[in-house]
């Protein structure tokens, strides 16, 4: 019978190993990866086009820290892309599409709890965005005169969001790895993630920090994005791996398993 094992401490050096392999592997795989991440670059592109044409400026930053509420659903492409290279395969585009269809279907109820959170972020924040700001329009060179609402917007804006991702990466943070590589039920995944992540709590938020900062900034310096995503996509699923290692299985209390081998090493 297979006996339950705590999953491996997180540290610095955890996070340091991610970025290093991380970066690696989206080198590795910079073409079919550079594509994928461009879609969601051009997607923000469009988006922050619009709100700067309607003169709602200071909500490009709300807009952009929503893209974390939705981002970990994307890992399922990059986990397809990881795969192909790994097994010695060409990456192609269509590795995103079966990185998809490897993933576990419960991986689409995750989907829908960040697209949840996502419109309850959004709706938060239009509504300080109207208290704060106002409904007059604020233009790009016009930032400063209406400073003083501005910050208090972002400021509230960013408390809002704040709570409401660290719920969310919590929740999502190993469990979408998990679902992706069908080595846990939603339940078992979500526990799992929750732990890790709690029991590891300052180097997790560390490591949502830097996820936050890096890909908040690369959406506000959008041809960034293309090269941020992949790296650390990729870096999270490095994390991850040195967390719960290929090769253990989840129990229902959420802790990594050793499969019985029948007492072969």
């Amino acid at each position: 019978m297979a006996s339950a094992l705590r999953p491996n401490r997180l540290k610095l050096s955890t996070l340091r190993t991610g970025i290093i392999e991380g970066w690696r592997l989206a080198n590795a795989t910079r073409t079919v990866s550079f594509a994928y991440a461009f879609v969601f670059a051009a997607i923000g592109a469009v988006i922050i086009a619009a709100l700067l044409a309607a003169g709602l400026t200071p909500f490009v930053v709300a807009a952009a820290g929503a893209f974390m509420l939705v981002g970990p659903i994307l890992l399922a492409g990059f986990f397809g892309i990881a795969s192909a290279h790994e097994g010695g395969e060409r990456v192609r585009p269509a590795a995103i599409a079966e990185g998809f269809r490897r993933a576990a279907p419960s991986v689409w109820v995750l989907a829908l709890v960040c697209a949840l959170l996502f419109m309850i972020f959004i709706t938060d924040a239009a509504i300080l965005y109207s208290y704060m700001v106002g409904g007059a329009p604020v233009w790009l060179g016009a930032l400063l005169p209406a400073q003083a609402g501005v910050l208090r917007f972002v400021l509230w804006a960013s408390v809002s969001g704040l709570v409401v991702a660290v719920m969310l990466f919590a929740v999502a943070a190993f469990a979408v790895p998990l679902l992706c590589e069908r080595r846990a039920g939603l339940v078992d995944a979500v526990v799992a993630s929750v732990r890790i992540v709690f029991g590891n709590f300052l180097v997790a938020m560390t490591w949502g920090l830097v996820l936050s900062v890096v890909i908040v900034g690369s959406i506000l310096l959008l041809p960034l994005l293309p090269l941020t995503l992949p790296w650390l996509a990729f870096a999270s699923r490095s994390v991850y791996r040195q967390a719960i290692p290929p090769g253990s299985a989840i129990d229902f209390d959420g802790a990594p398993v050793v499969p019985d081998n029948g007492g072969k090493t």
